[in-house]
């Protein structure tokens, strides 16, 4: 049985639980790519899907519009795959569980990919139209957003037509997204050597939990904690307790999700006094994050006995973990309020050779960003590392003149009866590279309300994608000409 059918607009929302049957966490969307394709081939649409799984569909006029300018329609089809604690959902094989509550529709125990998948449903529902009036469309549906727009950067452009783009990634109605910031992915690795130590010691692990967590480029302003870089700071105040050795350190599942979890495999010469530590620490962290994660915790548990880095690995990843940078860098000195340079640490993990550390390093300023990766790299390399460097992406520059942006804007102001908020922000968005890759485009991002994604807490608000459904269809309405 449907759980949306009873929501408006019943085409958005049938589209939308028809996607979320089907498993499309990034690096996993070769089955919603296909259906994608099949959709097209089903109603005679034109079609292309590379090797990267990225899809185009084009569809043409309404009656009475064929002498329009295409517009392209652009979404990812990849989600975040987050899941709480107690959720033993196999995100890479199951469907999501969706639920109604109010006017906010979630999945049970786990993201719900609303980011960005009312971008696919929106688009499949003005395909399968035939009673909406629109220009030729171009709807393009890319992979891998989520982890550094790598669809986008890979994308064939030729075959569109179209100098105008509406992208439908955006969290926050009434907010028009003219601008982002730039990006990549920085994994910093450090090798390890590994040897015996300390027989009479006890095998520990450490976890960081109950934290907020958060997109890192929507929400690092937040002030919230990253367990990674708390993990850094227990396992240093363990060292300055007892004698330490590190067997592990892991933490977070995407280099753009602020991480609520991290853990540690140690073995110490006094588990008396890493149990003290750990209940200082986590005493010391609620008074410091009362107001953003009053939920932390810190617990130790017996572990299992396994061989240890030698003395100086571990020193080398307790250096890296309470030295690196993290967080909000500098703030625009041109838009009140915006992020200018940050920095995240997405993804921790251990083998038996080599500790990887993940950042999503992002700014609206080219020469930032590249400074932020020239730190990482200066203290990887002095702790015996080095740097990957992926998923690099340009920054969307603010267009002065822009008759789509103009059009949305009327049509705000008459439908919502106020102004728009015409925005810059921190997050990347894939219209900057789309942008590098056709001149001239003229380029707005929209959406509806979605809160806390990244997270198994996401909600997307129905009366707001209502909203945003009208606000779309009376602005292809008026692009007859």
């Amino acid at each position: 049985m449907a759980i949306l059918d009873q929501l408006e607009p019943k085409r958005v929302f049938s589209w939308f639980e028809q996607l979320c049957a089907i498993p499309h966490g990034s690096r996993n969307t070769k089955q919603v790519s296909d259906w994608l394709v099949q959709f097209a081939a089903d109603r005679g649409l034109e079609h292309y899907q590379d090797e990267l799984n990225n899809v185009i569909i084009r569809k043409a006029a309404a009656p009475g519009y064929e002498a329009a300018a295409p517009l392209i329609l652009q979404g990812h089809m990849d989600m975040v795959c987050e899941r709480a604690p107690d959720c033993g959902k196999d995100m890479e094989r199951e469907g999501l569980e969706l639920f109604v509550e109010g006017d906010l529709v979630g999945a049970r125990g786990t993201t719900l990919g609303g980011d960005d998948g009312i971008a696919v449903a929106m688009m499949l529902a003005l395909l399968d139209a035939d009673d909406i009036p629109y220009p030729p469309l171009e709807c393009v549906f890319t992979v891998d957003e989520e982890i550094g727009m790598l669809g986008a950067v890979g994308l064939d452009v030729s075959p569109l037509r179209g100098r105008r783009m509406l992208n439908i990634d955006s969290e926050a109605e009434g907010v028009f997204t003219v601008s982002c910031a730039g990006g990549r992915v920085v994994n910093c690795v450090l090798p390890l050597r590994r040897e015996g130590f300390l027989s009479s010691g006890a095998a520990l692990r450490i976890e960081i939990s109950g934290l907020i967590g958060g997109h890192s480029g929507v929400e690092i302003h937040k002030g919230r904690a990253n367990a990674s870089m708390l993990l850094g700071r227990v396992l240093y105040a363990l060292k300055k307790a007892t004698a330490l050795r590190i067997v592990s350190v892991e933490g977070g599942l995407k280099d753009n999700a602020i991480p609520v979890r991290a853990a540690a495999q140690v073995v110490v010469g006094d588990a008396a006094a890493a149990e003290r530590v750990c209940r200082e620490m986590e005493q010391a962290l609620r008074v410091e994050y009362a107001v953003t994660d009053p939920g932390v915790s810190v617990r130790m548990e017996p572990g299992v006995p396994e061989t240890p880095m030698d003395a100086d690995s571990t020193l080398r990843v307790l250096c890296l973990l309470q030295n690196v940078l993290n967080g909000v860098q500098a703030m625009s000195p041109d838009v009140a309020g915006l992020v200018q340079t940050s920095l995240n640490l997405g993804i921790l993990t251990t083998s038996a050779d080599r500790v990887e550390a993940a950042f999503c390093v992002r700014s609206s300023v080219e020469s930032q960003k590249l400074m932020l990766t020239d730190r990482l790299q200066c203290l990887t390399e002095q702790l015996g590392g080095t740097i990957e460097i992926s998923g690099d992406y340009p920054g969307w520059a603010f267009r002065r003149e822009s008759p789509l942006r103009d059009l949305l804007t009327e049509v705000y102001r008459e439908q919502y009866g106020k102004e728009p908020v015409v925005d810059a922000i921190h997050a990347g968005v894939e219209c900057g590279l789309f942008a590098g890759k056709i001149p001239d485009l003229d380029c707005v991002s929209i959406g509806p309300d979605l809160s806390e994604i990244h997270t198994f807490r996401e909600r997307l608000h129905v009366a707001s994608t209502q909203r945003t459904w009208a606000l779309v269809l009376e602005t292809l309405k008026r692009m007859k000409a």
